[in-house]
């Protein structure tokens, strides 16, 4: 074990990473998902965005007011939940049941728990997941991007047959399913409007290039451990790639389940969250394959047609498991 310590000359003080640090390299790293959401759906950005995040540092303040405990409001990570969980919201949200699964998510999610670091979920998405089961049909309603028609209409059903703008990427992998269309539901077009964000979803999950910068610029600054974003996104690719390969006729291409939804969110953003994510590289990429294949099972064989969320929180519920299988050695030391 002694070969593996680096020795070095002096001086060997380095600055310390803070909760704070972290959290606003979170911050930076979402700004481009931000900034593509608001040019999007305009509006409905501006507006939940801050009202999610407001409602996130409202709701630990009081928390911690009552429980008569230090403001905690330093450390940023309200304001990550709020930004994370408004970026995964549909853009037509009501600002009162934004209002409501941002309490939920701060105060179930988190506080409830003793705050950050107790808690066992990822806060944003105990929220989602509440707002999903509360109401679940504002919570599937989607919004035309203000590129494709100014007055941002929602999307009806009976039009999403008629045009690519109306409809989700991952409706339109569910429905080539169900239907038999996969090879020619998907255009090119479609394809690239996944990278840029043309089309229908939450707010922070349509533009692929706006999360890849935003990953991107978590991994140069150190922030995130590459092996969980590259774990949960290679499992997911396997997965689509096996159904693809047993039937290409009702199953979309693999890539596109990579620029779809909210997997690149997921990957940097979601299931990195130091707290809530295993502590060891192994405990990473076992609990980054169980994100990405939870995902594409609920993707490709259940009815919803999302499972990021529900992959999160079940893989956050065996953290402790996976932790406890994969121990940390101590420098110079050994398992017993």
């Amino acid at each position: 074990m002694l070969e593996n310590i680096t020795v070095s000359s002096a001086p060997h003080i380095s600055k310390p990473l803070s909760t704070r640090s972290v959290m606003i390299d979170v911050i930076i790293g979402l700004v481009p998902a931000m900034a593509a959401a608001g040019y999007y759906f305009r509006i409905y950005a501006l507006i939940l965005i801050p009202t999610c995040v407001f409602s996130a540092v409202a709701t630990e303040w009081l928390c911690n007011l009552i429980r008569k405990k230090p403001n905690s409001l330093g450390d940023l990570s309200a304001v990550v939940t709020g930004i994370i969980l408004a970026l995964s919201l549909p853009p037509s949200l009501p600002i009162w049941a934004a209002i409501i699964g941002s309490v939920f998510a701060v105060a179930i999610g988190k506080m409830v728990f003793g705050g950050l670091g107790a808690n066992v979920f990822n806060p944003a998405m105990v929220g989602r997941a509440f707002l999903t089961a509360s109401f679940g049909m504002m919570m599937t309603s989607w919004t035309v991007p203000a590129t494709i028609d100014a007055k941002m209409p929602r999307i009806a059903p009976e039009n999403m047959m008629h045009s690519r703008t109306q409809a989700t990427p991952l409706w339109w992998s569910k429905l080539a399913i169900k239907n038999k269309l996969g090879a020619d539901v998907y255009s090119n077009a479609q394809f690239e409007s996944t990278f840029t964000g043309e089309v229908g979803g939450c707010l922070g999950e349509t533009s692929a290039i706006a999360l890849l910068i935003g990953g991107l610029y978590l991994l140069i600054r150190r922030t995130i451990n590459p092996s969980l974003p590259l774990a949960v996104l290679l499992s997911a690719f396997i997965f689509a790639a096996i159904a693809y390969l047993i039937d290409s006729d009702a199953y979309v291409q693999p890539v596109f389940h990579l620029t779809s939804g909210a997997m690149l969110l997921c990957a940097f953003f979601i299931a990195t969250d130091p707290v809530t994510a295993p502590l060891t590289t192994k405990g990473m990429w076992i609990f980054g394959i169980g994100v990405g294949a939870i995902t594409m099972l609920i993707r490709i064989v259940g009815e919803y047609p999302e499972g990021v969320m529900y992959a999160v929180l079940l893989m956050n519920a065996v953290t402790p498991l996976i932790d406890r299988f994969c121990k940390l050695v101590p420098a110079g030391g050994k398992l017993k």
